[in-house]
């Protein structure tokens, strides 16, 4: 398994070796996650040296599980090692969809500009055109490269919605939770607080991993959990795991100026993903749903956030929405200005 120790990859090891399978766990830095098992190999390795992943797998293996490939150069990798692999399954993302206008998460920005998709996204919808400049276009080209190799490495691509629980660099929930921590009482959202954008807990997607392990085939499939909650729902559940009581502040439309009311679940649009085809094809049951899991998160993301300034512990969080996530100066002016015109 190639990102054993991110965020996936851990629990997707804890799946497959659950269910029986031998795991070799590759990472960066060789590390294990403390929930594994002693029967689970740890192996460093670098996938992007020469040569490097070819020589860690030795004789081959039954499933290579990929949950860092990106481009045309892994699509290359991967293939070229189709003699000595039974079958992969790989992430991609659902960042490589594309409205009816070509509208897509890379040309109207993500998260507050989500383009329009169908009430419930299937895989037939077209994607953006495969490229090497953007993450949606990079997983295009990726998907493409594998699938074009056909019979020869059967593949399942897991097209992953918004990914949350423990271990994640990106945490969405990190928005109502600190607020709660700096004892915030009131919180502003913005699209009326209707905004979707479908979650994926991490179990989950090691669910169809581990399924998608003993069905080899050449596909790709959704990966989601069995409910798309609102942003305001996700806020009054984070409320409800803390035990408090927040005021919300609706806003109709778009974030008034500075972006607040603007969170990491905001968009105009819904974006739910359907998730049939994999409860068809793969008889995908999900493990859990988000607020069946949002405690764990919770208490690991108030663990990580212990004693640390929030852009310590989460520093990709300020490269993808920026250091004003919590400017609460401006967000105060802001709501007194509208209490006055009340």
């Amino acid at each position: 398994m190639l990102g054993a120790t991110g965020q996936i990859g851990r629990a997707a090891v804890r799946a497959l070796a659950g269910d029986g399978w031998e795991v070799t766990a590759a990472s960066g830095g060789g590390g294990r996650d403390g929930t594994w098992g002693d029967g689970v190999r740890t192996v460093a390795l670098d996938r992007d040296e020469e040569g490097a992943l070819a020589t860690a797998l030795g004789d081959g293996c039954d499933v290579l599980v990929d949950m860092v490939a990106f481009g045309r150069g892994h699509a290359a990798q991967l293939t070229g090692l189709a003699g000595r692999v039974g079958s992969a399954v790989v992430i991609s993302s659902g960042a490589v969809y594309e409205d009816g206008r070509g509208r897509s998460f890379d040309t109207q920005g993500e998260p507050a500009g989500f383009p329009e998709y169908p009430v419930q996204i299937p895989e037939t919808q077209p994607t953006v055109a495969p490229g090497d400049t953007t993450y949606g276009t990079r997983k295009v080209a990726l998907e493409q490269g594998l699938l074009a190799a056909g019979d020869a490495l059967p593949v399942t691509l897991l097209r992953a919605g918004a990914i949350h629980g423990e271990h994640c660099r990106t945490p969405r929930e990190l928005y109502f939770v600190k607020r709660l921590l700096d004892g915030r009482g009131r919180r502003v959202l913005a699209h009326d607080g209707r905004s979707r954008f479908h979650p994926v807990h991490v179990s989950n997607v090691a669910e169809l991993i581990r399924l998608a392990a003993l069905r080899p085939a050449s596909r790709v499939l959704n990966a989601g959990d069995p409910q798309a909650p609102t942003v305001a729902e996700i806020g009054a559940a984070v409320d409800e795991v803390l035990g408090r009581e927040t005021e919300t502040v609706l806003v109709a439309g778009a974030p008034p100026e500075g972006g607040i009311g603007d969170t990491p679940w905001s968009g105009a649009h819904p974006v739910v993903y359907d998730m049939s085809a994999a409860e068809r094809e793969l008889g995908y049951r999900p493990v859990t749903g988000y607020a069946e899991s949002l405690p764990q998160t919770v208490e690991w993301l108030t663990g990580q956030l212990h004693g640390r300034d929030w852009r310590q512990a989460f520093p990709k969080m300020v490269r993808n929405y920026g250091e004003g996530l919590f400017d609460y100066a401006a967000e105060d002016v802001w709501l007194e200005r509208r209490d006055r015109k009340v």
